[in-house]
């Protein structure tokens, strides 16, 4: 599923390559996840397309296209229920608030490019806020605890 969000395979296809029955499949994936196989393959699916939206150019229509949606009134909506803006929206928030590192301005490589550091405090209250808006917290909040310790 991680491997190709576009899910052409489909349940019935997805249960047949395990040898198990749909019913069986999905009471094992919901055991183990903690979620029907329908509902993470569309959290994975957003996860992408955030991904897509803070790396690339493509229109919605063809983000949508590339994670498996072909209706674009349908992503959108999935996308604004899982993390509270449209693709759009969310798109221009992240390039106002995200400036690469790579043109930063102060010559080291971090921070913002203004030149001033970025406070510790503010560092972590942006990397909680990340992770309380993803699909997969616990990753973030692995991530996050690392980089605190670091």
């Amino acid at each position: 599923m991680r491997e190709d969000v576009r899910g052409e395979l489909s349940l019935g296809e997805f249960a047949q390559s395990v040898n198990l029955s749909i019913w069986r499949l999905c009471h094992i994936f919901k055991s183990d996840v903690g979620m029907p196989p329908i509902r993470y393959l569309r959290l994975l699916r957003m996860e992408r397309a955030k991904d897509l939206l803070e790396s690339s150019f493509l229109s919605v229509k063809e983000i949508a296209f590339q994670v498996g949606l072909n209706d674009e009134s349908h992503f959108v909506r999935d996308f604004k229920s899982t993390y509270g803006f449209s693709p759009a929206l969310y798109r221009s928030q992240f390039k106002n608030k995200s400036l690469p590192e790579a043109h930063n301005g102060n010559g080291n490589g971090h921070g913002p490019t203004t030149g001033k550091s970025i406070q510790p405090k503010s560092v972590r209250e942006h990397l909680v806020q990340i992770a309380k808006h993803s699909v997969l917290p616990s990753v973030h909040l692995f991530i996050y605890v690392f980089s605190y310790l670091n």
